[in-house]
């Protein structure tokens, strides 16, 4: 399965926050969401992303100032995205390998979507319980 058939089930829509947002601000961002990561933007293009991890890794440096900080201090840089067309199955090796849980999604320098390890545990727990299906419809067949 490839990555646009994964997006066309859970939706395209993206949460982004701007590099000079306040930490508090990307803090209720999640929140109000319900989302672990978000994509961090400078005007279209994509600066980096941020997950409620790397504000909790933040606090021992001191809680003190760190909801005034901005998202792009603490923000991973270096995005590693995906395209549509990827497979599924080889992303969810690449997350597991590089311990990152939520993938952009990039198509002709765009952000269409983002997909996080949840949605690709959830596409597989699917996939096996139709090849159990199947099975059980075939054997008592």
């Amino acid at each position: 399965m490839r990555i646009q058939e994964l997006l066309k089930g859970k939706g395209s829509d993206v949460v982004t926050v701007a590099a000079d947002a306040s930490v508090g601000q990307l803090v209720q961002l999640l929140a109000d969401h319900k989302i672990g990561a978000v994509v961090v933007v400078t005007g279209e293009e994509i600066a980096g992303i941020i997950s409620e991890r790397d504000v909790v890794r933040a606090l021992p440096g001191g809680a003190e100032g760190l909801l005034e900080r901005p998202v792009s201090s603490l923000m991973t840089s270096d995005v590693i995205s995906c395209s549509p067309d990827d497979e599924v199955s080889s992303l969810a090796e690449s997350m597991t390998e590089h311990r990152f849980r939520h993938l952009p999604v990039v198509q002709g320098g765009q952000l269409v979507g983002i997909v996080s390890i949840g949605d690709i545990v959830k596409n597989r727990l699917e996939e096996l319980q139709n090849e159990r299906d199947h099975l059980e419809s075939y054997i008592s067949s």
